[in-house]
């Protein structure tokens, strides 16, 4: 179970110029009834290109605490990223910004949001400058649409710790395969031809007692035709009745109940496993 709720995050200055300090205004709800024995960590990344990751931009940290039991709030400021550290081609367009949380070096929030830069004149976005102006540039974020992804992590107690998949086996690789692999398959395999065997016997036995095996018991059969058909039709209607009302006994199962599907779906301890969810703001 997750200490920390998020309740939600807004961007105050929003549409900004591209230079000017980010600012989210971030509240989230303590569960610990003691609250947080450490900080949480919160870190701003820039994505600055999306062909390769080696652009993304660490704009800012912050540590905040004490966190005690409740709804805290604060605010996050972080500067705007280094032009030299952003593709001169990818500057324009829409690009992306992480706000993720951590505890104890786990995270166990991200937050993610488009931006788009664009010039302030239609005349320069139709026809962008070799050289970026970044005077004229303006940013937009997304903030109506953040995409939210939770990780479970293990928090101040071991009754918090996500369970471990796949669990850890220690001397599942101390023993060589061809001693163990296929070792239960094979015996089975065994066991079944045994018993296939034995039964087979028991049958040559019996058919070559047939017909001198008289135990007292008289056995019915169904009348033949003259052809070797069975005559079915001395069967009544009310008796073909009766075993078509057995059948279908029971009542007919609903659309409803057909369809009842659990359509439900964690991460990797920090991240541990990540269930995307919407924030309400």
């Amino acid at each position: 179970m997750s200490m920390i709720s998020m309740l939600g995050v807004t961007v105050p200055n929003n549409p900004a110029p591209f230079k000017s300090d980010y600012e989210f205004e971030i509240t989230f709800e303590c569960l610990q009834e003691e609250g947080l024995e450490q900080d949480i960590d919160w870190k701003l990344t820039y994505v600055g290109s999306a062909q390769s990751n080696q652009y993304d931009i660490d704009l800012e940290e912050v540590s905040v605490g004490p966190v005690p039991q409740g709804i805290n709030k604060f605010v996050f400021t972080s500067p705007a990223p280094p032009l030299e550290k952003i593709p001169t081609d990818e500057i324009l367009g829409v690009t992306v910004i992480l706000l993720s949380g951590s505890y104890k070096n786990s995270e166990f929030v991200r937050i993610g949001y488009y931006v788009n830069n664009e010039y302030d004149d239609e005349e320069l976005n139709n026809q962008p400058p070799a050289t970026p102006i970044l005077d004229r540039i303006r940013r937009n974020i997304l903030a109506e649409k953040p995409r939210v992804t939770r990780f479970a992590i293990k928090w101040d107690s071991e009754a918090s710790a996500p369970a471990e998949f796949p669990p850890e086996q220690p001397d599942a690789d101390l023993v060589a395969d061809e001693e163990e692999y296929g070792a239960e398959e094979l015996a089975e395999e065994l066991e079944a031809e045994k018993a296939e065997a034995v039964e087979t016997d028991g049958k040559m036995e019996v058919e070559g007692a047939e017909g001198e095996i008289d135990n007292g018991v008289d056995v019915e059969e169904d009348e033949m035709s003259e052809d070797g058909s069975v005559d079915i039709e001395g069967e009544s209607e009310d008796d073909l009745e009766e075993d078509l009302e057995e059948e279908g006994e029971g009542e007919p199962m609903d659309a409803d109940e057909m369809m009842d599907v659990d359509m439900d779906k964690p991460a990797v301890p920090g991240p541990s496993g990540a269930k995307p969810e919407g924030m309400v703001h």
